[in-house]
């Protein structure tokens, strides 16, 4: 027997994306969002609520980049989530993360956050929904395998329960996809 629970955002599990941009000055912000995904092949889409300081700076920069919170940087990456730009600040400062600018767009990149998706504007989505051209993706090279591609067990990101409003560490892998149903297809 199944429950109704109505209308709920419970989409699960979602990353825990910190979101950077650059003010019409050229100073740094990060926030945490959790409303964020890929939205085709090579673009992501993030839907932010109109009242961020990072709606604004996206809006007249018309680039941001993604980076993933991990475990190791959690009560930062909450930090910069909880606390907006437009009451604090030194927000940027009092979290810990440090930025350099992207390669690719007009953004920075939180060095302390070891993979980044640099994303570049190419539609907004009513007030705040932001479609994006991943332009280039970079990652530390703590975080590479012996293939040398990002190493989601080095970078040990974190996910966001939408039902319990709580981070969650990544787990075991369980199968190769594309490989688990291909009993099924005899």
């Amino acid at each position: 027997m199944r429950k109704n629970f109505g209308t709920k955002t419970w989409f699960l599990p979602l990353p825990v994306l910190v979101v950077g941009s650059y003010d019409k000055d050229g100073k740094a912000n990060v926030m945490t969002a959790a409303w964020g995904g890929v939205y085709n092949t090579d673009q992501v889409i993030v839907c932010l609520d109109k009242s961020h300081k990072s709606t604004e700076n996206i809006k007249e920069r018309k680039a941001f980049t993604l980076s993933f919170a991990t475990k190791d940087q959690l009560a930062a990456a909450d930090y910069v989530g909880i606390v907006s730009a437009n009451d604090e600040p030194g927000k940027l400062e009092k979290s810990g993360f440090t930025t350099v600018k992207a390669e690719k767009v007009d953004a920075p990149v939180v060095n302390e956050l070891s993979l980044t998706l640099e994303c570049k504007v190419t539609q907004i989505l009513g007030e705040e929904n932001f479609i994006a051209d991943i332009v280039n993706v970079s990652a530390d090279e703590s975080i590479l395998g012996d293939n040398g591609l990002p190493d989601i067990e080095k970078l040990s990101p974190i996910l966001f329960d939408t039902i319990h409003a709580e981070y969650r560490a990544f787990g075991e892998v369980e199968a190769k996809a594309f490989k688990a149903g291909a009993a099924l297809m005899r």
